[in-house]
């Protein structure tokens, strides 16, 4: 079925369409490492590519390509590769397109993996990075070098919430030939499509929105063009990064639900941050659909949604974040995010307690910042929770 001029949700559904010929409403689970030949000569065939089939699975495997055509049609990209992990999306990126004497700028406030492995792992190969406020151009373009190969974005960002420009950025570092990639998972394709606005490359971590069910871990990249393609296709496959049919199936599947997902968490989400935004015991509250965002105006411009992610100030610092934490009931104590169950978790005493808090508060993390993922429950409990766990603090 031709699926690019259907609506989104009919795309999450039948996009992909990789079906046997036992006639399956869905694509089967490939569970295998390798694939027989017909003949000899047609594995000559496909291991040429002159032919289209399948020779082991870390090459390529039916199920797997199923998702991988869907997210790429949903990203209006040419094409994606999906791989083990978030990290494994990032990493495809970064060996494909810098190496010994290129220089990467990224945006301070970026998941904190993403940004610790350029900072501790890839000067030992000789790659230089920059970690700037992203949501001002001039910072971006104060910072480009000559080598600079690669502007790494992550809009809105974790966990400060900020968003950046992506069409402004984009042709900035077009003029310098700097190839553009964007973390889209915040967003998930359903409410940004960052090829549409210039980047060049679009990532996710899969075990967020677009699986959105907490069981499995994944990533992919999608590729505006086959050239780049090509590119992040060989580190991938020679690098091992590639995902597990399973894994793959469980993800194709979570994809399904996307937008009646985010929809319902998106709607809690606006009455929780008019909520924390009105409480006596919050300082701030950082959510794109509230008109007090630094960038309202940004992201009604560039998003179709504000999103189901708030980060706010509870006032107290550290032990106010702790206390919080340590008072929910509903909400999961836990750091992942984009599942139906609402997540918080306190940054500065959680992932990025190993930081200096010169170091965190460079980047916006201030010693009270919590970040909230809201989930599918009923908004009521939602806000009962933290009310509870707000009066203990």
């Amino acid at each position: 079925m031709e699926t690019k001029n259907k609506g989104f949700n009919s795309k999450l559904i039948h996009a992909g369409g990789i079906h046997d010929e036992k006639g399956s409403a869905v694509t089967p689970i490939y569970q295998t490492s390798t694939f027989s030949f017909k003949s000899a000569d047609h594995g000559a065939r496909c291991f040429s590519g002159e032919e289209k089939g399948y020779i082991y699975t870390r090459l390529g495997n039916p199920t797997i390509e199923d998702l991988e055509v869907t997210v790429a049609e949903l990203e209006n990209g040419y094409a994606s590769l999906a791989v083990a992990s978030g990290m494994a999306a990032v990493n495809t990126v970064y060996l494909s397109l810098l190496g010994q004497g290129d220089h990467m700028i990224a945006h301070n406030a970026l998941y904190g993996p993403s940004r610790g492995i350029m900072e501790k792992l890839y000067p030992k190969y000789g790659v230089e990075s920059d970690f700037v406020d992203a949501t001002k151009i001039e910072e971006i373009e104060k910072a480009i070098k000559p080598n600079t190969k690669l502007l790494y974005l992550e809009t809105p960002a974790n966990p400060t919430m900020g968003i950046t420009d992506i069409k402004a950025a984009s042709e900035l570092a077009h003029k310098h030939d700097i190839i553009v990639c964007v973390d889209n998972t915040f967003c998930s394709p359903y409410l940004q499509n960052p090829i549409d606005l210039g980047a060049d490359i679009v990532l996710h971590s899969m075990t967020k929105f677009i699986n959105g069910h907490a069981d499995i871990v994944g990533g992919i990249v999608i590729a505006k063009e086959k050239a780049l393609f090509d590119e992040l296709k060989y580190v991938m496959l020679n690098m091992g990064f590639n995902m597990d049919p399973h894994q793959a199936y469980l993800v194709r599947r979570g994809l399904k639900t996307l937008a009646i997902r985010i929809d319902r968490a998106q709607e809690s989400s606006k009455k929780v941050a008019e909520y924390l935004e009105a409480h006596e015991k919050v300082e701030w509250v950082l959510y794109p659909g509230l008109r007090s965002h630094p960038q309202y105006e940004l992201g009604l411009s560039q998003m179709r949604g504000p999103g189901a992610m708030i980060s706010f100030g509870v006032k107290g610092g550290i032990d106010a974040g702790k206390t919080l934490m340590d008072n929910v009931k509903l909400a999961l104590l836990a750091v992942s995010l984009g599942g139906i169950e609402t997540l918080i978790q306190h940054p500065a005493s959680m992932t990025h307690s190993k930081l200096s808090p010169e170091a965190r508060h460079e980047s916006g993390i201030t010693d009270g910042l919590i970040r909230l993922s809201i989930g599918i429950e009923d908004v009521e409990d939602i806000i009962s929770d933290l009310d509870q766990a707000l009066s203990l603090v």
